[in-house]
């Protein structure tokens, strides 16, 4: 077992899957990365959590986390992740290679890069089943075409033959799904998974998802940098930015109700249907901070147009927020929350989603 990882002895109130004070820093010549620095959320079974951020905000090493994908490297992991009861960040690496495939899946950003060119679909989908079932191959390959077939690939008796060049980018990913699914996952992780479709894919790709988590009551997370692509799809989201989750609620009070600033900007900054616009996009000024000389005081500061708001005392600059109330199941990391500042900047702020 690994020496940096912190063992759990006993074991605690949780849900199916648990994730707390997580942290994952890489030692780098250049300093400390603090790629996820204290992030903490559950999701129940049956329902969808999304995590929403820019790039290099933490959120595919979360998850990635979750999945024990740092494992053998040089990553220093410390919090809990409990998954339907077992902790994994202390578990034995037998333990979560049991898990893996089994009780939790990841479906990739890039289906081309996550599919080997040299070995087909079928075999590919079919290797995942027999690894964590004691089946023939025969019997891998009747399963493989099932899968396929459910996750809508036509022909899939002849198409399960074919290789990853052979299939468009919209297949790649279905059949990256039905990778995922073969083995009937408690978890599903979703890295991205309509980013490289286009808008027609990306819409077959969510529903095909909605319908899957209601015939396997599957947990899922969502990872998007995209408020508009979950906007439908998840019960629950979390925005995260340099490491840390910001503002977390329902997907509902986090559209209607936003309250975070960073918050506030993703949502100006996300393309609207539903209304004609006269003006540009807002897009958030400046850049995402590097992970390794984090800003003091609240991460976000140097973005923030309402520093100001808060006092002329430093506060943001000099003292991190902590995830304050906004109501019973909803938290922003912004001291205007603290200090009740936020209805009326709300209101002259965020363009609200109809």
């Amino acid at each position: 077992m690994p020496s940096n990882i912190e063992v759990v002895d006993e074991p605690a109130d949780h849900g199916f899957l648990d994730v707390r004070d997580l942290k994952v820093h890489f030692p780098t010549e250049d300093g400390l990365v603090k790629a996820v620095d204290g992030v903490t959320f559950t999701v129940e079974q049956g329902k969808t959590l999304a995590i929403v951020g820019e790039s290099g905000s933490g959120k595919s090493v979360t998850m990635q986390a979750v999945m024990g994908l740092h494992r053998g490297t040089r990553a220093r992991m410390t919090g809990e992740v409990w998954l339907d009861g077992v902790e994994l960040l202390g578990a034995s690496d037998s333990v979560v290679r049991k898990k893996r495939g089994a009780d939790m899946a990841m479906i990739f950003q890039d289906p081309l890069s996550a599919l080997h060119p040299y070995y087909s679909i079928g075999n590919q989908i079919g290797e995942a089943y027999l690894v964590h079932n004691k089946a023939s191959r025969k019997q891998a390959r009747a399963r493989t075409i099932e899968m396929l077939d459910r996750v809508g690939i036509p022909n899939a008796k002849r198409r399960v033959d074919q290789y990853p060049h052979e299939f468009s980018g919209g297949m790649r990913q279905r059949a990256m799904i039905a990778m995922a699914l073969i083995n009937n996952p408690k978890l599903l992780i979703a890295d991205e998974p309509t980013t490289a479709l286009d808008v027609t894919v990306q819409a077959q790709i969510l529903e095909l998802m909605k319908d899957l988590q209601r015939d396997f009551q599957a947990a899922i997370v969502m990872i998007t940098h995209d408020l508009g692509v979950v906007a439908d799809i998840a019960d629950d989201m979390m925005v995260m930015y340099g490491g840390k989750g910001v503002e977390t609620g329902t997907s509902s009070e986090v559209f209607f109700q936003a309250s975070h600033p960073y918050t506030w900007g993703l949502l100006n900054s996300m393309p609207r249907l539903d209304r004609v616009r006269a003006q540009r996009l807002d897009p958030i000024p400046g850049t995402p901070p590097s992970l390794i000389n984090l800003p003091s005081g609240c991460s976000f500061h140097p973005r923030c147009a309402f520093v100001e708001k808060v006092g002329h005392d430093g506060r943001c600059k000099n003292e991190l927020p902590e995830l304050y109330p906004v109501s019973a199941a909803h938290e922003a990391r912004c001291f205007l929350v603290d200090q009740n500042q936020l209805e009326a900047l709300r209101n002259q702020t965020v363009e609200e989603p109809a």
